[in-house]
């Protein structure tokens, strides 16, 4: 089994499509499990990995991809209620979120804020906190102490810096992950 999980939710393919490029970049099939999305995931096969990268979108007025936010298929809404009795403690967890930072400047990428409190609230330790600066928002349930709890991409409105902006963090959480740079 791979060393690290990494799961995602998607409506429209993008918070995916940042997954298999966080698998590209270190493609080594003994450190990371095939990106999954969450609703083809079990609880089990989550709380078997010490090391995660979990992602998800942020929908409509800030709300957490599912059936409920419009998605034609369940996602991280329907799965964090499996995942309620899974033990965080001892995994280490890093997040990335995608929002529109002009179109919902007051719940920008509020979803990733809502994953965070959900891992950490059963004891994970969650690395990869990203700068604020170069983002234009009101509010975010996503920022602690000037810092977003994880990678955030905004691909309306800056989609040239996908690539920079996670290369970047991905030299940020490498250590954590015991993974080369």
């Amino acid at each position: 089994m791979a060393r690290i999980g990494l799961f995602f939710g998607s409506s429209t393919g993008n918070t995916r499509k940042i997954a298999k490029m966080i698998k590209k970049r270190f493609g080594d099939d003994e450190l990371f499990a095939d990106p999954l999305n969450v609703n083809k995931a079990t609880p089990e096969l989550v709380a078997g990995y010490d090391w995660l990268i979990l992602g998800t979108p942020t929908l409509g007025e800030g709300q957490m991809p599912g059936l409920d936010a419009d998605c034609q298929n369940p996602s991280w809404a329907e799965f964090l209620p499996q995942l309620q009795d899974v033990d965080f403690s001892g995994k280490t967890v890093a997040l990335y979120g995608l929002g529109d930072q002009e179109k919902y400047a007051d719940n920008f990428v509020d979803a990733l804020g809502e994953l965070h409190d959900f891992v950490v609230e059963r004891g994970a330790r969650v690395v990869g906190a990203w700068p604020t600066d170069g983002y234009d928002f009101i509010a975010s349930k996503a920022e602690r102490d000037g810092e977003f709890v994880g990678l955030v991409q905004d691909l309306d409105n800056q989609k040239m810096l996908l690539e920079a902006r996670l290369e970047e963090w991905l030299r940020l959480i490498a250590p954590e992950f015991g993974l080369p740079i």
